[in-house]
């Protein structure tokens, strides 16, 4: 159960490299992104800051699953503790004033499966596949 848990924290902690790939190097939305000539200098640094937070704290977890020997429940449990973070902070970064999925010059542009904007549907599976992890690496 261990490895499967490894596994999946490992899916997950590769994603947060997501956000590099989104804002600055996939044209739709990367135009939405670091790109967007409409957002000011510091609205780019602070996308800059959430690119680097979501790689910095996707190889954290890695390091931790793969470093560590034996893999013990208290390391993967802190391994899936930090890939959590940057979806987290995605999905409670709405709760700000001010604060939209989507600029609105993008809205007509952007599906929305099962009623969500797609960073959320992503954030909420990803979060999900944290938490069978987590519970496959207690029942372990």
């Amino acid at each position: 159960m261990m490895n499967v848990a490894r596994f999946l924290i490992s899916f997950v902690a590769l994603f947060c490299y997501g956000g590099l790939l989104a804002d600055a190097v996939i044209p739709f939305t990367a135009k939405m992104h670091l790109w967007n000539p409409k957002w000011p200098p510091h609205a780019k640094f602070h996308n800059g800051q959430t690119m680097l937070m979501g790689i910095l704290g996707g190889s954290l977890s890695l390091f931790i699953l793969f470093y560590f020997r034996p893999l013990t429940r208290t390391y993967l449990l802190l391994s899936a503790a930090v890939a959590s973070l940057y979806w987290l902070a995605l999905l409670l970064s709405s709760l700000f004033p001010g604060t939209d999925w989507v600029d609105p010059e993008f809205a007509a542009e952007v599906k929305h499966p099962l009623g969500l904007n797609p960073q959320q549907l992503v954030a909420y599976v990803l979060c999900a596949i944290l938490a069978l992890a987590i519970i496959l690496a207690v029942k372990a």
